[in-house]
């Protein structure tokens, strides 16, 4: 009888200790994904007004707490991002999602700028905006939440995730993950969130949406020219279709090895990727034989070349989603071709006008165009880019001409003698984004410009000069 009586009183204190609200032990009752729109703005909302109260240190704790516990989850994330996308390939996926969480900047990205002088001081500084709408996509979708993540929380924002559809599942354990992280190191819910079954109407919902201050979306010209028209803020991070240009000058050894290598790199998925190269007549033929060398398999049949272009294109133009991503021994066989070993990336010498040459495929198919000489190299790169300025890449050991190109070209990212990837920080120096804004001309984004640059203004002192 007295064993009961005691069993009985553990058992309502337990219960209480697990209801008591102010307990730390209290289990996480929301996971920051919600039915609704407006459940989950509302949700983000209410938290980005606890979270601007909090200091500086609390948001580097954020910051350390996502890096750090999401570094063991890497594979997992790269194998469930494959399986349900089935585009590009597992060990590059690794690559990307533990650049991001490595050289994506923090809170040490929002720096201050001061005048001083005889009427007194004058601060710049970076603030929050409040609740982002941000849009990612199926090509690299983890990647993105964690990048965009971190530069967004560093900024003191919050984030409604307005996740592509065909990447829903693993990016739904992604930001649940972020929001539990989160969590653990503020002790604020809900300010990473999204909705459980993510739609067009639903992104539409999110741009209208009266406390969403900032749109930031990583996608199609589509998506990015509707969130241009909301009447919002907006960044946007449009489509690319970067060139590579290759002259007489250049190291064709390691122009041929560091162009296989970005073209190849996760199935060519990644808007950087090198999409056709442009290379001289006096070095096509040796870049070709050693681009082979590096993984590369050359198709000089017309036959083959049709072929894979009707496996590929759609009637209407647009590339085929079963071949987007996939790798080359997939889209070879589709045109008949068997080849035993792996293939990093099918190149081909077709005219510039080639829809291989004129179209983003997303797919490790590179078109070479031949030209005669570096000028005709330029006209046809900038013709190739269609200004869509995002990326280009050039191998010339001519000062001048690399300068020339940087200048006409106007590209948000240019890489001199070097994959495209080194324009992400892989293999090249600064910081790394998987939000390139292009169309809206922030670059490569990192959490300042996730910030409301402000000025406050101290008259009649604080200047000791």
């Amino acid at each position: 009888m007295q064993d009961d009586k005691i069993k009985e009183l553990i058992k309502q204190l337990l219960q209480e200790y697990v209801a008591d609200p102010t307990s730390l032990q209290t289990p996480i009752t929301q996971t920051g994904v919600f039915a609704t729109v407006d459940e989950a703005i509302a949700a983000a909302k209410s938290a980005q007004e606890k979270y601007e109260e909090m200091d500086l240190a609390t948001r580097r704790k954020v910051i350390k707490t996502i890096r750090c516990g999401m570094e063991p989850l890497v594979k997992e994330f790269a194998q469930k991002t494959f399986e349900e996308t089935g585009m590009g390939r597992y060990e590059d996926k690794i690559l990307k999602l533990q650049l991001t969480i490595d050289k994506t900047p923090g809170v040490e990205d929002l720096k201050t700028e001061a005048e001083t002088g005889d009427n007194g001081m004058t601060l710049y500084e970076l603030s929050a905006y409040g609740v982002i709408g941000a849009v990612t996509p199926s090509t690299n979708p983890v990647e993105t939440l964690i990048c965009n993540a971190i530069g967004m929380l560093a900024a003191g924002n919050a984030i409604f995730f307005s996740v592509h559809p065909g990447a829903k599942k693993v990016s739904k354990l992604a930001i649940e993950k972020l929001n539990e992280l989160v969590y653990q190191a503020c002790g604020i819910q809900n300010l990473v969130v999204t909705i459980e079954e993510p739609s067009i109407e639903a992104a539409q919902a999110m741009m209208k949406h009266p406390d969403i201050s900032l749109l930031v979306v990583t996608g199609g010209p589509g998506v990015v020219h509707q969130a241009m028209t909301s009447g919002k803020k907006t960044i946007g991070a449009g489509a690319g279709n970067p060139p590579a240009i290759v002259d007489e000058t250049a190291n064709i050894e390691k122009a041929a090895a560091d162009i296989v290598a970005g073209a190849a790199f996760d199935n060519n998925i990644l808007c950087i990727a090198e999409k056709s190269v442009i290379a001289v007549k006096d070095i096509v033929s040796y870049l070709i034989l050693q681009m082979e060398k590096n993984g590369a398999y050359y198709v000089d049949d017309p036959t083959i070349i049709q072929k894979m272009l009707q496996a590929t294109l759609m009637e209407n133009g647009s590339p085929s989603r079963e071949f987007i991503g996939k790798n080359a021994n997939c889209i070879l066989k589709a045109a008949g071709v068997e080849v035993e070993y792996d293939v990093r990336v099918i190149i081909m010498d077709v005219p510039k006008d080639h829809p291989f040459v004129v179209k983003e495929m997303l797919m490790p198919i590179l078109p070479i165009v031949t030209v005669e000489n570096f000028d005709e190299a330029l006209e046809t790169a900038l013709a190739v880019e269609q200004k869509l300025h995002h990326t280009a890449t050039m191998h010339s050991q001519n000062i001048g001409r690399l300068n020339r190109a940087g200048k006409k070209l106007q590209t948000s990212i240019f890489v001199k003698n070097g994959p495209s990837f080194a324009g992400l920080g892989y293999g090249g120096e600064g910081t790394t984004t998987f939000t390139i804004a292009t169309p809206t001309g922030e670059c490569t984004t990192t959490a300042k410009d996730f910030a409301r640059r402000r000025r406050c203004v101290l008259t009649d002192g604080f200047s000791i000069r």
